[in-house]
């Protein structure tokens, strides 16, 4: 008898009409997955929680997780909540129907493939079956075989239902009944698109209303700025789908006490090295994202500003911007663009950065939105610097874990007017793609003489200079103890070194005029310095050495340019020097103060 009931549904079935086989179906979307074997993964753990979950490709290479089906949006939403309420799915879950879905891929061999909009029902006509008689146990003869009944024309397609959109009366009408949260989802979606830009309040005044035409428009529908039911379905769909997509989620790091919406399906936490919480990108997906968090005031938050910009994820090229509690950085190249962002708030300084392939500019847009309008300092806590061992090293450039950018070269110069001009040397300049004063103030070249061998540069923005280089007016005195205030070993330490020794006569070995021959022991990284004598008074430009000749001087046999050599180009270049009238000496910490007010460490990009 079973058999019997099996056959007549299994005929029941095949005369149906495809188009009702078909039906339109809902589904809860719970997650999307970027591979396959994450998503079949993904499917038997949720199997074992719920007993109907389906598998479908999305395209673009994502396969989407669901529950379902269910035979209208009202039981799948009502599901959806409940799930939702009860901590069961994901937050960002949403209800989608088969356009929104592609090929079955979970559970094997389901045949649910998606179904066009549903179609009126058509009268259904149940052929006869005929009873079907069993062998006789008795005789073991062989029934007599039933007659074929007569081939029926297979049912016409039923032709696809006319789509009647709502007028803009019916869709104002609709939109009234439409709850605060729903309209701020639809603010958000067309805010998602690039259509919206102001704050997602759910109010319907005239920016949403243009935002909503625009959107419209570019969809090549009328431009009424009211959307139908139909087009709220279709714009909020997609936007769920973009997010899912991306695995936008509210992430709150505790240990940084940060609270951020980021991409999970791009980046995955990686490692802590404070002040940076690390997250490495996922997939292959190329995007990096790095949390900030660290104690600190103004001055930290400044040098935070400077150091980052170091880093080979910030290049060089793009806009920066620094407030008195906030800083915001944009580089961009051929390869990488980042945007970083850090406030500070109550003695904590809080912050990210975003790192990605400029090819992925527009997708990346939206994230970097996402992550800005979310952000947000949670509790009184910034990383512990104890929370992972770090060497004396690392903690000391902030940098553990990236890559610093460094300069070709780095060489010592002077102020030497009140506006941040600039004196140093003509090899400090050669062959610079970019040149910056105490690695943060870009500056060009004003001059670069080949006969002196000097070089001045103008700063891109006025500077205020601590100390401005006095000049010799008068002879100097040969056996004087002078010293070099220079960055000896470059970019290395964060300030300048002064090295002694004696001027030894005012003329070259060969008798070259112009200069002054010292005897000190320096480093390249000194050339450019100024030569001072006890008094403060600068004497003269430190020269680098000349390592191209056949003939090679003892280490401590040094050239300086004269002071009267750099007064008379500096006035050619319409600088007036400032002449000095010292005397005496002064005392040894008041030279250092001086001598480190008014240099600079000039580098070479």
């Amino acid at each position: 008898m079973r058999h019997i009931l099996y056959l007549l549904g299994l005929v029941v079935l095949l005369a149906l009409p495809q188009g009702a086989r078909a039906q339109q179906q809902y589904w809860l979307q719970i997650e999307a997955q970027p591979t396959l074997r994450e998503a079949e993964d993904r499917a038997r753990a949720w199997s074992a929680l719920f007993p109907d979950v389906a598998g479908f490709t999305l395209g673009a290479g994502w396969y989407a997780l669901t529950l379902g089906p269910h035979l209208d949006r009202d039981s799948a939403q009502e599901r959806l909540v409940q799930l939702k309420r009860e901590g069961l799915i994901p937050r960002d879950s949403y209800v989608t129907d088969n356009r929104a879905l592609r090929e079955p891929f979970w559970p094997t061999g389901m045949n649910l493939a998606p179904a066009p909009a549903e179609p009126e029902a058509q009268p259904v006509t149940v052929p006869e079956v005929q009873t079907l008689a069993l062998p006789d146990a008795g005789t073991g003869t062989d029934p007599a075989p039933a007659p074929e009944p007569e081939a029926q024309a297979a049912p016409p397609e039923p032709s696809p239902p006319a789509i009647i959109e709502e007028s803009p009366a019916e869709a104002r009408a609709s939109e009234a009944l439409l709850s605060r949260d729903q309209r701020m989802e639809l603010q958000a979606a067309l805010q998602w698109y690039g259509f919206y830009n102001a704050s997602i309040d759910g109010a319907f005044g005239p920016g949403t209303r243009k935002s909503m035409a625009d959107w419209q428009t570019a969809n090549g529908l009328e431009p009424t700025g009211i959307l139908t039911t139909m087009q709220r379905d279709t714009l909020v769909a997609a936007h769920q789908q973009a997010q899912a997509e991306l695995g936008l989620q509210t992430v709150t790091e505790q240990e940084a006490g940060i609270e951020i919406t980021l991409p999970t399906a791009l980046v995955e936490f990686d490692h802590y090295e404070p002040p940076f919480a690390h997250f490495r990108e996922k997939n292959g997906s190329g995007v990096r994202v790095i949390l900030i968090s660290e104690p600190g005031d103004q001055s930290t938050l400044y040098g935070l500003y400077d150091v980052l910009q170091t880093l080979e994820v910030v290049p060089l090229s793009g806009e920066r911007s620094r407030a008195e509690r906030s800083f915001t950085i944009d580089g961009r190249n051929g390869t990488v663009a980042s945007h970083t962002y850090a406030e500070l708030s109550k003695g904590l300084i809080k912050g990210y950065m975003l790192i990605w392939n400029p090819a992925q500019d527009e997708r990346m847009g939206r994230v970097l939105a996402a992550m800005q309008s979310s952000f947000r300092s949670v509790g009184d806590k910034a990383l512990d610097p104890g929370l992972v061992p770090l060497s004396d090293d690392s903690r000391r450039s902030l940098m553990a874990g990236l890559e610093v950018r460094r300069p070709e070269l780095s060489r010592t110069g002077f102020y030497v007017d009140g506006s941040g001009a600039v004196l140093t040397t003509r090899e400090a300049v050669e062959g610079c793609n970019r040149i910056t004063l105490d690695l943060r103030t870009d500056a060009t070249v004003t001059f670069s003489d080949a006969a002196t061998g000097l070089a001045l540069l103008k700063p891109a923005q006025q500077l205020s200079p601590p100390a401005v280089a006095e000049l010799l007016t008068g002879p100097a005195r040969p056996g004087q103890e002078v010293a070099v205030s220079g960055y000896s070993y470059e970019d290395t330490l964060p300030a300048p070194t002064l090295t002694f020794g004696t001027l030894e006569e005012m003329k070259g070995l060969d008798g070259e005029a112009g200069i002054a021959r010292l005897s000190l022991q320096s480093l390249p990284g000194d050339a450019g310095g100024p030569v001072l004598d006890g008094a403060g008074t600068v004497i003269g430009m430190l020269m680098p050495r000349d390592t191209a000749g056949s003939r090679k001087l003892p280490d401590s046999v040094t050239y300086a340019a004269q002071a009267a050599t750099i007064a008379t180009r500096l006035t050619e270049a319409g600088i007036t020097p400032h002449a000095s009238a010292r005397s005496g000496a002064m005392a040894p910490e008041d030279l250092s103060r001086m001598a480190r007010g008014m240099t600079v460490l000039v580098s070479c990009w």
